[in-house]
């Protein structure tokens, strides 16, 4: 009797294992039940065995995680950590280590940490797989196609890594139709990338192979996952609107271990969120289906700075721009950026598409007559580039070293006369861009140089804020450019017009509003950013630690900008992929009344919060790093 009691035991404990191993990592502090997940020091964390069992459940492919950067604190002298400096300022290296993130980390809340295993994903089979293991052992769940989040949303310490950087597959359609859509959703052209593919990829395949385009990042190395699940803005929204909005279909893996395909016929509601929701968040994606568009004849490049002698000046200056732009640059045809710096230098480093040459000059003509006639004493350092390239070879990196299409006016410090330049310079006076050099590296990978500043840099303070287009009616307008002059005496303000949609076509708006983003962003005619950070820095790194007080008092700064910025513009909302880690009442900056749908999703698709991502839907329940569930 006693032997067939134990067995009985036995028996009833395999079945209720799981069960009792979530029941172990449940305590209680008072009257409040605490869940947490496990960590390698847990006696329930999964034995070897249970590893090498998921191992041969992915055909091998689950890896132990390491974290390169310890070979600069271990060894700082060695050849190898000489060689990790240089390599780690460049995106498609951070890309190719698990243990790595684009961002290394930001002063006072996080720093990139590696997670104990990965499964390296080659399907949808493998997502699942590990899917089902964190569940079932009740572990902590990252995912990360890329890296690129800055909030640290891609990584996390004692956690089981989903990695995706190696499903990069992109297929051209010429007609699409979403499963289960047929007689209801026209034929579309459309591509289907990988949740590890990134948009260089996706432009060389679908605008320098196939001629038409997709909207996806500005920064190449981004991959197109989590920009389309953050809402994802390009250079070009203001006329093909975001990422999100262009999203068809997506096949995903639910908590449960469920393989979906999700469009607007099949599980609408998930489809949805997926559209602008939060990466982490609602599933784990495994492809992605977009439209793409015609490809206008060209895009154009329009770069110059204007330094002013005084802060009048300065302000003056300010208020000549903001009457210009609303006049002749709020449209579809122009994004990216207008710096308002601390210097007092208006830097604009702005792109256009379906204009030529003689179409940019005309356009801008009427400003530099206006500095250049102006009596105000204004000067303008370097070169102004203003120009058009084939739209077909934005994304071509032998065509563009070759071929970068220039009109230069000369100038030393001080205007002289313009003279039109069209030939094809072939030596830039600074690199426009870098190409992936690593010894068996792919050279048509390439980043621009302004994106150069994010590879392994450490965030002091970043913000973001929707601007409404009412700043740019008349009688606002001086408002608007004394507020950013205002601004401005606190931090650097980079105005990015592509990812307000105001001034966008109807059909532009149409889309962006069925999807979860704010809808402030369809009200906004830029999007302020306010960062600051430095280059590649580690904690505990000699000569390359953080520096923490420095970063807290530009911190301080970011906030004072934003308050003056805040001052005109209401509280209005924050883009969820550029935003403070620290942001107060982040369900409303970033969803705006979309957020109690998106919370019902979130309940009915991952009801333990499996999924976790820094202020993501759902991760109030949670404590700040994702192990302990209230």
């Amino acid at each position: 009797m006693r032997r067939r009691e134990i067995l009985k035991g036995v028996a009833i404990a395999s079945v209720f294992a799981p069960v009792l191993s979530r029941a172990a990592s449940a305590f209680w502090i008072g009257k409040r039940r605490l869940i947490r997940r496990l960590r390698p020091t847990d006696p329930r964390w999964p034995t070897s065995r249970d590893w090498e069992a998921l191992k041969k459940q992915v055909d091998g492919n689950l890896i132990p995680v390491s974290f390169p950067i310890d070979i600069v604190k271990s060894a700082p002298n060695s050849a190898a950590a000489r060689q990790l400096r240089t390599e780690i300022e460049n995106p498609y290296f951070i890309a190719d280590q698990p243990g790595l993130t684009e961002t290394l980390g930001w002063v006072d809340a996080w720093h990139s940490q590696p997670s104990v295993y990965a499964v390296v994903a080659r399907s949808a089979r493998d997502i699942a797989a590990a899917v089902n293991f964190a569940r079932d052992n009740n572990l902590r769940l990252v995912v990360k196609g890329r890296g690129h989040s800055y909030v640290g949303t891609s990584n996390a310490p004692d956690s089981l890594l989903i990695w995706t950087r190696y499903m990069t597959d992109v297929e051209v359609h010429a007609s699409f139709v979403p499963q289960g859509c047929n007689g209801k959703i026209a034929p579309q052209p459309a591509v289907t990338m990988g949740a590890g593919a990134f948009w260089l990829r996706a432009y060389e395949a679908v605008t320098t192979e196939h001629g038409r385009y997709v909207q996806g990042g500005g920064c190449l190395s981004v991959g197109v996952a989590g920009l389309i699940l953050g809402g994802g803005f390009g250079s070009f929204s203001k006329r093909y609107g975001t990422a999100a909005g262009s999203l068809l279909e997506a096949e995903v893996i639910t908590a449960d271990g469920r393989t979906l395909i999700v469009n607007a016929c099949t599980h609408p509601d998930l489809f949805w969120a997926l559209k602008g929701g939060g990466g982490g968040t609602f599933a784990a994606v495994s492809k992605l289906t977009v439209r793409t568009h015609d490809l206008p004849e060209y895009f154009g490049v329009t770069n110059f700075k204007v330094k002013a002698p005084s802060d009048d000046a300065y302000q003056a200056l300010i208020r000549e721009f903001v009457r210009f732009y609303s006049a002749h640059l709020f449209n579809e045809h122009w994004g990216e950026q207008a710096h308002v710096r601390s210097d007092n230098v208006l830097a604009i480093n702005m792109l256009s598409q379906g204009l030529n040459n003689e179409q940019l000059q005309a356009i801008w003509q009427p400003f530099l007559d206006w500095v250049t006639s102006s009596p105000l004493g204004f000067s303008m350092p370097g070169r102004i580039v203003n120009g058009s390239l084939p739209a077909r070879r934005m994304w071509d990196a032998d065509w563009l070293a070759e071929h970068w299409p220039q009109i230069v006016y000369p100038v030393d410090g001080n205007l002289i006369h313009a003279v039109l330049d069209d030939i094809l310079v072939r030596v830039m006076p600074e690199p426009m861009f870098h190409r992936d050099e690593r010894p068996g590296g792919n050279r048509s990978n390439f980043w621009w140089d302004a994106d150069a500043g994010q590879v392994a840099w450490y965030i002091w303070g970043y913000d973001s804020l929707w601007m409404p287009e009412s700043l740019l009616a008349s009688d606002s307008q001086r408002r608007l450019a004394d507020a950013l002059f205002a601004a401005s005496r606190h931090a650097w303000v980079e105005m990015h017009f592509n990812k307000g949609l105001a001034g966008a076509p109807p059909e532009v708006i149409a889309a962006a509003r069925d999807t979860a983003t704010n809808p402030a962003v369809l009200n906004a005619f830029a999007l302020a950013i306010v960062s600051s950070g430095q280059g590649p820095s580690y904690p505990g790194i000699q000569g390359h630690a953080p520096e923490v007080a420095q970063g807290r008092t530009a911190a301080k700064g970011i906030e004072r900008c934003m308050e003056q910025l805040r001052a005109v513009a209401g509280p209005g909302g924050s883009y969820l992929n550029e935003t403070n880690y620290f942001k107060k009442g982040w369900q409303q900056a970033f969803w705006g009344d979309n957020y109690a749908r998106l919370a019902k999703v979130k309940r009915q698709y991952d009801p333990d919060g499996l999924f976790f991502a820094h202020h993501g839907v759902g991760s109030e329940e949670w404590s700040s790093d994702g192990f302990t569930k209230l």
